[in-house]
């Protein structure tokens, strides 16, 4: 199916190699910047005029805009929820999203690269910057060094969280980063900030898992590490610091804390996984691990600054950097405050489903992060789906949803669900298996509530 894929790839990078100008344009998170800049080097490499555009969503009055450029659109990351409404443009697609469900045969006209029109799920096989990566390498050989921008992309998808390692058409792309030698795999601590924390934050600030006892105390974790012969426990090195003895000893201790606390075998198994690396990245940086990498993206694009992100993937460092970590530091403060927000103000039930509205206490931009967060803490049941609200703007409530593994095993695709649902009610909506998005009409979240919770029962049934 791939090899079928790659001759597809190839009658869209001939299309787009025979353009003067190209207007991008791309999803504002960690996969929409590296897809965004995956399209605009090979672009710049084979000197094609182009320019690129970072957008939430494509709403009716941004496809208009679009539309008067009057140009060729490369859509990365976005596109096939609305393909529908594209009449009038001239464009191809590359997104692992699911298709628009009055799509019709626009969906398979091979303009729209899109892995869910070969049997691929894209939730878990492919990124849109996988997808990009692939046409970029039909343009031109030396692209192959972008690997380990797709898999950036793929890591902000948490595409490696189901299996704790990268499968389907991401395995192509990483053995191909292989042998480019920008892409590096090994076994380890799958934990978020394996390069830049201190040990004892590895464990204060680690949710998922959740560490009862450790996580969000300190002095517990300073506690914990002495225990357990790390000097200063831990303040002074970071997991990449440890020699292979220490490493052992740390993950066996949490791995015994876990199931003490009642946490199935299951649970605490998912610690070690594949870990992936940019070789051409130095160690101890943010830009080495791609979890870390496509955290500091995230934090760039969901603040209106996405372009600083596409910099950095571009190559540029120094003051892109500095600004890049300054929002990083403001995503992590609005995420902390997020979830205290939740926890002061509950979660709520609603059927099969649980829910809270955050009104304007949380960006829009955001809460798809906080309910994941949230569904994997105490503050939730994570055998039940989360939806949380957010305002967006005067006319419009956003709503983000998010799920577990296990309930997708069991028929629920919460990207189907918030797409018909929001239709319904005149509004957007769409996205994977396990975490979709949608927009509303400000004023009709019981009533959306209503129809996702009769359409997840459909889906269980």
């Amino acid at each position: 199916m791939f090899s079928r894929a790659m001759k597809d790839a190839s009658k869209i990078s001939d299309l787009l190699m025979r353009q003067e100008e190209i207007h991008i344009v791309t999803h504002i998170d960690a996969d929409g910047i590296a897809a965004g800049t995956i399209a605009k080097k090979s672009l710049d490499r084979e000197g094609i005029e182009n320019t690129i555009r970072f957008v939430k969503q494509l709403d009716e009055d941004t496809i208009e805009e679009i539309k008067d450029t009057g140009k060729m659109t490369w859509f990365t990351d976005l596109g096939s929820g609305i393909i529908s409404k594209l009449d009038g443009l001239d464009y191809v697609i590359t997104d692992h999203h699911m298709p628009d469900i009055d799509g019709g045969k626009r969906i398979h006209n091979w303009r729209h690269f899109n892995p869910h029109t070969y049997g691929i799920d894209g939730s878990k096989s492919i990124s849109g910057a996988g997808l990009a990566y692939m046409i970029s390498i039909s343009m031109n050989r030396e692209n192959r060094d972008m690997a380990d921008l797709a898999m950036v992309g793929a890591s902000g998808d948490l595409q490696d969280a189901a299996l704790c390692r990268f499968f389907g058409w991401n395995r192509k792309i990483i053995d191909i980063g292989k042998k480019e030698g920008v892409l590096g795999t090994m076994v380890d601590l799958r934990m978020f900030g394996r390069h830049t924390r201190p040990l004892y934050k590895l464990l204060q600030y680690s949710d998922d898992p959740f560490f009862p006892g450790l996580s969000g105390r300190e002095s517990a974790c300073i506690s914990f590490l002495k225990s357990l012969g790390i000097s200063d426990g831990g303040r002074e090195k970071r997991w990449i610091e440890l020699s292979p003895d220490d490493r052992k000893r740390v993950t066996s201790a949490l791995v015994k804390l876990l199931i003490s606390k009642g946490f199935g075998s299951a649970f605490s198994s998912r610690l070690v996984g594949e870990v992936c690396e940019l070789k051409r990245e130095k160690a101890g940086t943010e830009l080495r691990d791609v979890k870390e990498y496509a955290t500091l993206l995230n934090s760039t694009a969901r603040y209106g600054y996405a372009e600083v992100g596409m910099r950095i993937c571009m190559g540029d460092r120094e003051e892109y950097l500095k600004k890049a970590n300054d929002l990083l530091k403001n995503h992590r403060r609005h995420i902390v405050n997020g979830i205290q927000f939740v926890k002061k103000e509950g979660v709520q039930e609603y059927g099969m489903l649980q829910y809270f509205n955050a009104g304007d206490h949380i960006r829009d931009t955001v809460v798809g992060i906080i309910a994941g967060i949230i569904l994997h803490s105490r503050e939730a049941k994570n055998d039940n789906p989360i939806v949380v609200f957010a305002d967006k703007d005067g006319r419009e409530v956003k709503a983000s949803a998010r799920t577990t593994a296990p309930l997708v095993s069991r028929g629920v695709d919460l990207s189907k669900a918030m797409q018909k649902a929001a239709y319904q009610l005149g509004g957007t909506g769409g996205g994977h298996e396990m975490a979709a998005g949608a927009t509303i009409p400000r004023g009709t979240e019981d009533e959306f509530l209503k129809m996702l919770d009769k359409e997840i029962r459909n889906q269980l049934t």
